[in-house]
C-alpha cells in the first residue's frame, strides 16, 4: 500500500533506519579523507550525531518526535559533518513544528527548511560538499507518495555526489568523493528502506529496537594516581541531569528550582544547577555525593548521572582554587574570564592546563567532541567572558553551535570561539592571554592578531598513496603539513621534521616549539632538539612530551 501520510513514530523508525545504513558504512565514508593520514571520522561523526538523536526521540506526534531527533543531534553534533547535519534536521523540524502527521508535500517543504537551515549555519558554504548534495537532491525531488519521493531523492543524491569531485580540485586530486555528502546519502537510503518495509508489511518501526551505538569517552585521568593508600582530597564532582516528577513536587511548571540550588549550596561546593523545561541540570563537588543523590530523588528522577574522583584532577588549578574560595562565591560570582581548549595527549593537555586553561576538552584530529561536551565544560568554568580554541578546523562549528545553545540559558556569558585550527595556534593564544586587560573587545582583537600570526606544522604517516598538492605520497611515508597543505613527503620521521621546520621558517623565529607524539621515544626527540638548534642556531628549540595521536610531531614557531 502506498503511503502518503508519515506520522512520528513513522518518522522515528526512518531516521533510526538511516542511523543503522549509515553505520553499515561508516568505515568507508571514514576512508574518503582527502589527506592520506589516519584523521577520516566523517563516518564515525555524522552516525554519533544522528544516533543522538535518535535516543532523544520522543514518542508522540510529528513535531514532538522530530523535535526530540533535532534537539538530541545538536548536542550530539560531532566534527563540521554532524554539525551540518543536525542543522539539516533541525529545519526539517522546524518545517515539521505543530504538525501531528505530513504528507509529501509539506514533508518536501520540511526537507527545503532543512537546506535553508544547514546554509545558515555556515559562514561561508563550500559547493563540492553535503550542503551540495542535500540542496541538488532536494531541489529535484518529487513524488506522490513518500516511497516515489525519496526513490528520486536517492536517486539525485547519487548524482549530486558523484559530480563533488568537479566541484573541489583537492576531492579530484585525491580521487575521492565528498564523505559527508557520502554519509548524507545513507541516511537518506535508509530512510528509504524504512518505508519500502513498511509497504511490505514488514513494519514501519523494524529498526526501532535497534541498540545505538554511544563514543566512548576517552579517558581523561591516570587512574593509578589514586591508589591503595590515596587520601581523599577534594571530593566527587557530581553532574546528573533530574527530571521533576509532578507525584513529588506536584506542578512542574511552578515549582522553584531555587530549592534545589539552596540546598545544594548549603551542602557541597562550586554549585551550578539551572533548569530547562522540567529538567535541572545540577553540577556540585562533595564529599558524600550518596546524600546529594538521595537529596535529589526527593524531587525527581535520574536521566542522567555522572561521578568523577576530584583527587584524579589534583592538577586542574580551577578545582583547588574552587574548594579554597567556597563554592558559594564561585557560583554567585562569575570569574571575569575562563578558558577552555581542545587537546588530546597527557602532556599536552598538561601543557595547555599549564598556560592557565581552566577546561581542556579530551579531542582532536579523529575524536571530535560533542556540543554536550563543551556546554558540559562552559558550566564547569563559569565566567563571565569565556575564550574557547578548538584547535582543529573540524570542531570549529561544534564549538559555535555549542556556544549559541549555551547562550540561549546563559544571557549574562559571552563566549568567544577563536578559529584555532590546529593547537600550536591555541596553545600560544592561551599562553599569551592577559587577564589583567579588562576591555573585552580588546583583548578578543589582541588574541585573534596572536593567532594569525602563529605557524605551525605537523608531521603525520601517510596510510594510503596519493598525490596530493602536487607532492606524491606513498603508503607508510611521513608527510609534513602546515595550513591546510602538504609541503613535504619522506620515508624519515626526523628528516621530515626538520625540513618541515625548514618550510615553515623556523629560522625567522625565536622560539619553535616542538610536542612529540606517542610513538616518539625521548632518544629520538632528543636527537632531533640537536639537530633542530644546529641547524637554526639563533632560534631557541624547546621539546614537549605531548603524547598526542595521529600527529607525531607538532611544530610550533613563536
Amino acid at each position: 500500500m502506498e503511503k502518503t501520510i508519515i506520522t512520528g513514530s513513522d518518522y522515528v523508525a526512518m531516521v533510526r533506519q538511516g542511523a543503522a545504513r549509515l553505520n553499515a558504512k561508516r568505515k568507508v565514508i571514514n576512508d574518503l579523507n582527502v589527506f592520506p593520514i589516519p584523521d577520516g571520522d566523517t563516518g564515525d561523526n555524522m552516525y554519533m550525531t544522528i544516533g543522538s538523536g535518535c535516543s532523544n526521540a520522543k514518542a508522540g506526534d510529528l513535531s514532538l518526535s522530530s523535535a526530540g531527533i533535532s534537539k538530541g543531534m545538536l548536542l550530539g553534533a560531532r566534527g563540521n559533518s554532524g554539525v551540518i547535519l543536525s542543522r539539516i534536521f533541525a529545519g526539517i523540524a522546524k518545517g515539521l513544528e505543530g504538525m501531528e502527521t505530513a504528507d509529501v508535500s509539506q514533508f518536501a517543504a520540511a526537507m527545503h527548511s532543512g537546506v535553508t537551515e544547514a546554509y545558515s549555519a555556515v559562514s561561508n558554504p563550500v559547493e563540492g560538499t553535503i550542503l551540495t548534495v542535500i540542496r541538488e537532491s532536494v531541489e529535484k525531488a518529487a513524488g506522490n507518495d513518500f516511497e516515489e519521493y525519496f526513490k528520486t531523492l536517492v536517486t539525485e543524491m547519487r548524482a549530486s555526489l558523484d559530480r563533488t569531485p568537479e566541484l573541489l580540485d583537492v576531492l579530484r586530486e585525491a580521487r575521492v568523493v565528498d564523505s559527508g555528502g557520502a554519509g548524507m546519502l545513507c541516511i537518506a537510503e535508509g530512510m528509504l528502506d524504512a518505508i519500502v518495509s513498511a509497504r511490505k508489511g514488514i513494519g514501519i518501526d523494524v529498526a526501532e529496537g535497534q541498540q545505538i551505538e554511544t563514543a566512548a569517552a576517552p579517558s581523561r585521568y591516570d587512574l593509578d594516581d589514586f591508589g591503595p593508600e590515596s587520601v581523599l582530597e577534594f571530593g566527587y564532582c557530581t553532574e546528573f541531569l533530574l527530571r521533576l516528577q509532578t507525584a513529588k513536587v506536584g506542578d512542574t511548571d511552578a515549582f522553584d528550582e531555587s530549592v534545589i540550588r539552596d540546598w545544594l549550596n548549603a551542602n557541597g561546593e562550586s554549585v551550578v544547577c539551572f533548569r530547562d523545561g522540567s529538567i535541572v541540570k545540577v553540577h556540585v563537588h562533595t564529599m558524600d555525593p550518596g546524600s546529594i543523590l538521595t537529596k535529589a530523588r526527593e524531587w525527581g528522577e535520574f536521566l542522567t548521572l555522572k561521578i568523577e574522583n576530584m583527587t584524579l584532577q589534583h592538577s586542574e588549578v580551577t578545582i583547588q582554587d574552587n574548594f579554597s574560595s567556597g563554592g558559594d562565591e564561585f557560583r554567585t560570582a562569575p570569574k571575569p574570564y575562563g578558558v577552555v581548549a581542545v587537546a588530546s595527549g597527557r602532556g599536552l593537555v598538561q601543557s595547555f592546563k599549564d598556560a592557565g586553561v581552566d577546561e581542556v576538552i579530551e579531542g582532536g584530529q579523529t575524536m571530535n567532541p560533542s556540543a554536550a561536551a563543551f556546554i558540559d565544560a562552559f558550566d564547569r568554568v563559569h565566567a563571565q567572558t569565556i575564550f574557547v580554541f578548538p584547535n582543529n578546523s573540524n570542531i570549529i562549528m561544534t564549538a559555535r553551535q555549542a556556544a549559541g545553545m549555551y547562550a540561549e540559558s546563559h544571557r549574562d556569558c559571552r563566549i568567544e570561539v577563536f578559529e584555532t585550527r590546529n593547537v600550536g595556534a591555541g596553545y600560544v593564544a592561551a599562553a599569551s592571554l592577559d587577564f589583567s586587560c579588562r576591555d573585552v573587545d580588546e583583548l578578543v582583537a589582541a588574541t585573534r592578531e596572536q593567532i594569525g600570526g602563529v605557524v605551525a606544522g605537523q608531521v603525520s604517516r601517510a596510510i594510503r598513496d596519493s598525490q596530493v598538492d602536487g607532492i606524491d605520497v606513498k603508503e607508510g611515508d611521513w608527510i609534513g603539513i602546515s595550513g591546510g597543505r602538504i609541503v613535504a613527503a619522506a620515508s624519515d620521521r626526523s628528516a621530515l621534521a626538520l625540513e618541515l621546520a625548514g618550510k615553515i621558517g623556523a629560522g625567522n623565529h625565536d622560539v619553535v616549539l616542538v610536542f612529540y607524539g606517542a610513538g616518539v621515544q625521548p632518544a629520538e626527540s632528543a636527537a632531533l632538539a640537536r639537530d633542530l638548534q644546529s641547524k637554526f642556531p639563533r632560534t631557541e628549540v624547546i621539546m614537549t612530551d605531548g603524547g598526542q595521536p595521529v600527529y607525531e610531531y607538532i611544530i610550533v614557531l613563536c
